[in-house]
């Protein structure tokens, strides 16, 4: 156990860190999405320990609080996911974009790599409400020029079996596509 341990802190860091989508609402432990990042990477002969920094109902707001404890695991990737929570609670688009900025900017400063995931909000929230929550990833994807995923559950959401009753949060499986989306952008990120 303490030389596992040990292995853990020689690799270098991977941190997924997002709300309830990343802490894996709903799914019994070991069935999140960077539980199955961390089975993808070994299975691919990548050294690398990833940690899941997520927590049910975090906003940006939340999240730009906890960056201290996410740099103090010297990460050398972390993947940001948040704001499905801001939209869902109807915030300030210009409240996430500037929480959003903030998070990749402090970690980008910190010489750490950020790949952004992003989430849309179901439709009933409006077409240009919509549209514009959407466009806060890929704006901040332009102009800090990072690895951006536009749908954390592409391939997941609608796709039998893979997304829970609530409509939001993933199963088990669709966690594994989740990790498989994640993996497609991080690999160029990566060193074996």
């Amino acid at each position: 156990m303490a030389q596992a341990k040990a292995a853990e802190r020689v690799r270098p860091v991977i941190v997924c860190f997002g709300d309830s989508l990343t802490a894996g609402h709903g799914v019994t432990a070991g069935q999140t999405y960077p539980d199955y990042l961390q089975r993808d990477l070994d299975s691919h002969g990548y050294s690398y320990h990833v940690v899941n920094k997520g927590i049910d109902g975090n906003t940006t707001k939340d999240g730009v609080d906890r960056l201290k404890d996410v740099l103090a695991l010297h990460p050398q990737i972390v993947i940001v996911e948040f704001g499905g929570n801001d939209g869902l609670r109807g915030l300030p688009i210009s409240v996430t974009r500037q929480n959003l900025d903030q998070i990749v900017s402090t970690l980008l400063q910190a010489k750490v790599k950020v790949v952004l995931a992003g989430i849309t909000l179901p439709p009933n929230y409006g077409q240009d409400y919509i549209q514009q929550f959407n466009e806060t990833y890929s704006t901040l994807a332009r102009k800090y020029k990072v690895p951006f995923l536009p749908f954390l559950l592409k391939d997941v959401y609608g796709t039998p079996g893979s997304m829970q009753e609530d409509g939001i949060h993933a199963t088990d499986k669709g966690n594994q596509q989740v990790a498989l989306n994640v993996l497609q952008l991080l690999q160029p990120l990566l060193r074996k």
